[in-house]
């Protein structure tokens, strides 16, 4: 292992829908990162966590996503033991930062292998960016989570979950569904999956943590619909 600080699916995705998306206007894309500049948060970090002994009979899957992610991970792993090999890339580095991608594609180079199936989110962190700027930096955003998969992959759009009303910061149940509506508009018409963990966890308010955060018992609840969608996604796959 190695750490280095710093309601479920509907439907599998299309290579092809995402590649228009995100080919169709390159000269945009690269217009706007020349124009993208970070704000970066007080505290800003990265974890990065490999199997300690991966089966290379078995199909690699990524969890790629923050500090929520980061939380339901173990049970992920629990749940797809001897059904696949999970590895988690989380970070506080929020869409609209253009160094997200760059961030993505040094762990894809310092990895070196391909992901079957790529579970991802974004977009608790980041709060100094509008919305505008999250939705003008999603489809790079996705351009580099493909490049993770392989040729013959998967991936899953897990939606950023409820926060409480004391939640500081910018974060605001208002915020989040608008960057949801956002992602759900572009992850759709690329025919990704979507896992709806805002869905589950509005049902399980009663279990946050703190004002962002899950207690142990919710982190389960979502690492077990994770860990559903991404089985379900296998399935299909073979």
């Amino acid at each position: 292992m190695m750490i280095r600080h710093v309601s479920f699916a509907r439907g599998i995705g299309t290579t092809s829908a995402l590649a228009a998306i995100l080919l169709c206007s390159p000269g945009l894309l690269s217009l706007h990162a020349q124009k993208a500049k970070s704000i970066p948060e007080e505290i800003e970090w990265t974890w990065e966590v490999r199997p300690p002994h991966p089966d290379s009979k078995l199909p690699n899957v990524l969890l790629l996503g923050d500090s929520i992610t980061r939380a339901y991970f173990p049970q992920v792993t629990k749940d797809l033991d001897g059904t696949a090999n999970v590895y988690l890339m989380a970070s506080s580095t929020s869409v609209g930062d253009p160094r997200l991608p760059n961030q993505i594609a040094e762990f894809a180079k310092m990895e070196g292998l391909s992901f079957r199936i790529v579970h991802f989110n974004n977009g608790m962190h980041g709060w100094a960016y509008t919305e505008d700027q999250y939705k003008a930096s999603f489809p790079s955003f996705l351009r580099a989570v493909k490049k993770l998969a392989g040729s013959t992959q998967a991936m899953i759009w897990a939606t950023t979950t409820p926060v409480r009303n004391d939640a500081t910061g910018g974060a605001s149940n208002a915020r989040v569904d608008a960057r949801n509506d956002i992602a759900d508009s572009l992850v759709k018409a690329a025919g990704i999956v979507i896992d709806d963990q805002y869905a589950l966890m509005m049902q399980h308010q009663d279990l946050h943590q703190d004002s962002v955060h899950f207690q142990p018992a919710g982190a389960a609840l979502q690492g077990d619909q994770a860990a559903a969608s991404i089985k379900t996604a296998l399935t299909r796959l073979k």
